[in-house]
């Protein structure tokens, strides 16, 4: 499944990667060969607080995080030529030979993971009222004093901080760096009881994250984790304002120690552990791989155990390429009439899963039931003007369907 967020999507040959090129304006899916025109919208990443410009300095920082992770690796001499290999093998569908090795995933996601983490943190953003309903309660609980039967002094005890548990199937570097993206914008609880002294600041929002992969992503993801809690590196002749504007990304409290991953083989040897409380689960330019090279059976077990090992509320968010990229063909290529076999879209094939399936629920006659909250067919995600990033980046193209895991009792 590492190899499963392919190059740009597109099915077009390898090109020769430039090495020099700074501004990251570039479309990856310049071609669009729907068969449906689906209409098609775009968005940056910004949210209603930020203008343009603290919208830039953020993308900015995100893009810092990935050069001075994979500082080695983009100033390699190498990097050109292990791109090109690793853009064959993805042509190929060669998935062990393209992550086969350390260095390989390095230079896959120094190229690959800023622009969809950037894209990924942008999808959580147009998400996040349903987020909300997933975060863990705070408990800001009033008590007297037990001095005197007279004190009406009251104490506040510290909150709990509310947590957003995230499942990433097919998780790694952009999925990590995605969410704390999220969580730097989202800094605090939504909403919290006030306190009797008078307003507090809301506790600060964690996430527990787990990432489960077929890739040897622990290193990278180590790499990733501590450069989104630290200061980017600075000149020890910067300015004094700029010294102290060089703040993590994150605090190391709301991420750091709750990342782990998990390695998947493939889906039909692999069950789920999302039980409780409620998950964010994420299928992240994952699924059409699943679907494609996993095979249709072993993927809807899959989606079925999944169902089954969820929380009723959780969500499910799958992101992939739109349109004609995320078809999949059932059985071989050629039937036994030479003629092409069917092709199917990932999201018929997903909704056909999904919404058409009860499963049973912990409580006897109980079921559950996945229902689609939002869809979008085709999106736009553009970078924006004023990036710098040490090789060239593109603008993606993406579809994204979210489903949440309701109740219900009887045939209801």
């Amino acid at each position: 499944m590492a190899g499963k967020k392919g190059a740009t999507g597109s099915k077009s040959k390898p090109k020769t990667s430039n090495g020099g090129r700074k501004k990251t304006t570039k479309n990856s899916n310049a071609k669009t060969p729907d068969k449906k025109s689906p209409n098609i919208s775009s968005h940056n990443l910004q949210t209603a607080e930020q203008d343009p410009e603290q919208s830039r300095k953020h993308r900015q920082h995100v893009l810092d995080i990935f050069r001075h992770a994979f500082a080695e690796t983009l100033t390699s001499p190498d990097f050109t030529s292990t791109l090109q290999s690793v853009k064959q093998a993805l042509f190929d569908r060669d998935f062990a030979k393209a992550f086969s090795d350390p260095h390989h995933l390095e230079v896959y996601a120094a190229r690959w993971s800023p622009t969809r983490a950037l894209c990924y943190s942008a999808v959580l953003e147009g998400i996040a009222e349903h987020l909300c309903d997933l975060y863990s309660p705070s408990t800001l609980e009033t008590t007297t004093s037990p001095s005197s039967s007279l004190d009406t002094t009251t104490t506040t005890p510290p909150p709990t901080p509310p947590n957003l548990p995230v499942l990433s199937i097919g998780g790694g570097p952009a999925e990590l760096v995605a969410l704390a993206s999220f969580l730097s914008q989202h800094p605090h609880s939504p909403s919290s009881p006030p306190s009797p002294s008078g307003p507090s600041p809301s506790p600060q929002l964690h996430s527990t994250l787990t990432l489960l992969d077929s890739g040897p992503y622990t290193p990278l993801i180590n790499t990733l984790t501590t450069a989104l809690t630290t200061p980017r590196p600075i000149s020890p002749y910067a300015s004094a304002a700029a010294k102290l504007a060089n703040v993590p990304l994150l605090s190391s409290a709301s991420l750091g120690d709750n990342t782990t991953t998990t390695t998947m083989t493939t889906p039909a040897t692999t069950t789920p552990t999302v039980k409780t409380p409620p998950h964010l689960i994420t299928l992240l330019f994952t699924l059409n791989e699943l679907f494609t090279a996993g095979g249709l059976a072993p993927t809807t077990r899959f989606l079925l155990a999944l169902t089954d090992a969820a929380s009723v509320g959780s969500l499910l968010l799958v992101v992939d390429s739109p349109g004609s990229y995320s078809e999949v063909v059932i059985g071989d290529t050629q039937g036994k009439d030479g003629k092409k076999k069917r092709e199917y879209p990932m999201g018929w094939l997903l909704d056909r899963v999904l919404l058409d399936t009860e499963r049973e629920g912990d409580g006897g006659d109980d079921k559950k039931r996945w229902v689609k909250v939002e869809e979008r067919e085709s999106v736009w995600f553009r970078l924006g003007t004023g990036l710098e990033y040490p090789i060239g980046l593109e603008d993606m193209r993406y579809q994204m369907h979210l489903y949440r895991l309701d109740a219900f009792t009887g045939s209801a």
